[in-house]
Order: structure tokens, then sequence, then C-alpha cells
């Protein structure tokens, strides 16, 4: 709406507002910030100081391509209106940055990750690339340099959306869970006056089981059917994940050292929590299958030879895929879902909760409920395909 008895609109009100006024001919608008810093004593007029962006749109754009580049410039503007507002008022309100609040943001984010040293790393820098997507994204002038006075409620709800339209599953809550530890860090040492993120939260999915499992007629398919480049080891060790529920990153260690032929019996600790979890070690009894799955300790082997002599953990994941694919498998089929096809199938076949979470290795029954909401989805849809009939 024009102002009366000025050449400019307003696009967003606030302290500053976000304005245009045409240039040149009239064909372009640009875009500025207008702050009200305080009233003239003689008159009580109010005194405006006023800030270029250097931000153009059109005044009468065509195409689409047009309004959509003048509708991303309006946003991009909304955040630097944002930005400011917030800075002008920590300044109004007698607040000042300490010197360690002008950091770059993303050097202290890359200094963290240096010194990190726990296993989750990779979740770590996994966060770190996905905040730097978003500020490419959605920042535009804060890709390179973001100082923590910037990061706001405002900004990391529209990050955790981010990482939300990004990651499925567990995924979602890992990341976001991460990011904040580095947030915390940073507020402990200064450069946060308050927590950013405090107060967000992200949709609960980890109750959803997202990755596909294979049924009991689709496991005896994919080991029953010849493939033509099949590869001996992959196969044993995916069918020891189908039926004994171990990670691949166990797996890949699994040593002859952890089988006790006798009392028919693995043991070993899991990677994934080991240090960090009381419940880090697993006992599995082993039946025939996993028996002839393991195979007899060849004769040349020690404790610390490793049963299965697996590739890299990429062609693996390659392998799967093509071997369910050409198998008839029409499903997302990973090393992860032969772990979740065992949790499902033992509760399908009456196994206890307790039991299942033991065998899994988890320290927590809430883990296994994925497997229980998954069964009785398998039961609906067993009810479901029933002929529907008349009385």
């Amino acid at each position: 709406m024009a102002e009366k008895g000025k050449n400019m609109f307003l696009i967003e009100p606030g302290n500053p507002r976000l304005l245009k006024k045409p240039i040149k001919d009239g064909s372009e608008y640009s875009l500025y910030l207008e702050y009200k810093i305080g009233y003239k004593e003689d008159n009580g007029s109010c005194i405006r100081r006023k800030e270029t962006l250097s931000l153009y749109i059109m005044a009468n754009p065509r195409t689409t391509a047009q309004r959509q580049k003048n509708k991303e410039t309006i946003d991009l503007a909304r955040k630097i209106r944002f930005e400011r507002e917030q800075e002008f008022l920590e300044n109004k309100e007698g607040y000042r940055l300490k010197k360690s609040r002008s950091v770059n943001f993303l050097d202290f984010f890359q200094s963290y990750i240096d010194k990190y040293p726990k296993k989750d790393i990779k979740v770590i820098k996994m966060v770190f690339n996905d905040f730097k997507k978003f500020l490419a994204e959605q920042y535009q002038h804060l890709t390179t340099r973001i100082e923590p006075r910037y990061i706001n409620k405002k900004m990391m709800t529209e990050f955790a959306q981010y990482i939300q339209d990004h990651h499925r599953g567990s995924g979602v809550s890992s990341a976001f869970r991460r990011f904040k530890k580095v947030i915390l860090a940073g507020v402990e040492q200064g450069l946060f006056s308050e927590n950013p993120c405090k107060g967000i939260v992200l949709d609960n999915k980890e109750d959803m089981l997202v990755k596909d499992i294979l049924s009991a007629e689709e496991l005896q398919k994919l080991f029953s059917t010849p493939y033509d480049r099949e590869n001996p080891v992959i196969r044993r060790a995916f069918a020891m994940t189908c039926f004994s529920g171990i990670r691949f990153c166990d797996l890949k260690v699994l040593s002859y050292g952890d089988i006790d032929y006798e009392n028919k019996m693995i043991s070993f600790r899991q990677r994934k929590t080991e240090g960090h979890s009381r419940r880090s070690g697993v006992v599995i009894p082993l039946n025939d299958t996993l028996l002839a799955i393991i195979g007899e300790k060849p004769e040349d082997a020690t404790d610390e030879t490793v049963i299965f002599d697996l590739p890299s953990i990429d062609y693996c994941i390659r392998y799967v895929k093509a071997w369910t694919n050409a198998v008839g498998i029409d499903k997302h089929i990973t090393w992860h879902s032969g772990r979740h096809s065992f949790g499902t199938q033992l509760l399908n076949n009456g196994a206890n909760v307790k039991v299942v979470a033991d065998l899994l290795g988890h320290s927590s029954l809430k883990y296994v409920e994925v497997y229980v909401r998954a069964v009785d989805k398998l039961k609906k849809e067993a009810l479901d395909s029933l002929p529907k009939i008349e009385i």
C-alpha cells in the first residue's frame, strides 16, 4: 500500500520496516529498511534512518520465472529485516554483544568437529553439512559467515523443519539432537546470551518403522532364488542380519572368538553403543540356521579372524539392492531392513517383547515399540485381505 505523500510502498512493518521505492523509469523497485530511532525534542517529529539493501525487484513481472525471482528477493529482504530488528532491539535495550559473539559460527562448528572424540562424529559432520546447505538455500548472505547474533529461534525453527524434510525416521531427531549439542557448547562459551534452540521440538517419528521389511515369504524367496552375480560372503552376512538382527558394523568385525560352538552362543559388544550404554553386550543363542550360516571354524583361523570378510559398506548396500531387485522384491531393502525384519518376524511369531529387546541389544523396550506397531499393521493387512461377504 502506498504511503500518503511519499513515493514509497510498505512491504513489511516493524522497526526497521521494509519498504520499496521505484527507480530509473519505474520498471524496478529498490528495497530498503527504515528505522525509527526516536523523536525530536522541539516538535516531536519522528527521527528515521534508512539502510539500502542493494536488492531490486521488477515492478511488473510477466513470466513465472520473473515472479519467482521477485519472491525470492523479497523473502531474502524479509530475513535481513528480521535480523536487523533483533540487533536493533539488543542495542536499544542497552545490551552489547561480547567479543566472542562476533566469531564465525561456521568456524566454531568446524572446531567442535575437529575436537569431537565420540563415535557419532559422522552424524555431527552430516548435520554440519545440512546446516551449510540450509544457509545456502534460505540465507544466502550468511553462507560463508554467520555470527551467533543472527542465529535466533526463528532461524532454528526453520532449520528444524529443513532437517525434518531431508531425513527420515529416527534420523530426524538424531540429527537435530546433535546440532543442539553444538549450540549448547556455544552457549557455554558465551557465543549466545540464550539457547536459540530452546523449546523447539521435532515431530517424533521414532515410533514409526519407515524402512521396508522382508516378510517370511520374501526371506524364503530371496535365499532360494538363484542370482547370477552371487557373492557367497555377502549372501551369508545378509542372512546373518536377517536371522540374528546383528548390525552391519558388528557383522564386519564379528570374529570366531565371539562364537562359543560348544554352548551354541554368540557374545559380542555392539560398536554403536559401546562406551555409552550399560547394555552394549549382546548374547544370542545359535540355532541350526545360524550355525550353518557361520560354518565351522577353519583350521588356519584364530580367535581374531573375522567370519565375514566383507567389502566396503557402499558396495554391500549396492549389492543387496541389486540382489533383491533381481529376485523380484519390489522394496527398498537395506542392511538395516534385515535387522528390522528379524525383530518383526520374532514378534509376529509370538515372541515376548523383552526377549526381542535383549536379542537386538536394546537397553529400553521403547526401541522395540516400532516392531510392535509394524506387527499390528501386518495383522490388520492380513485381516483386510479376507474376502468381504454379506450376512
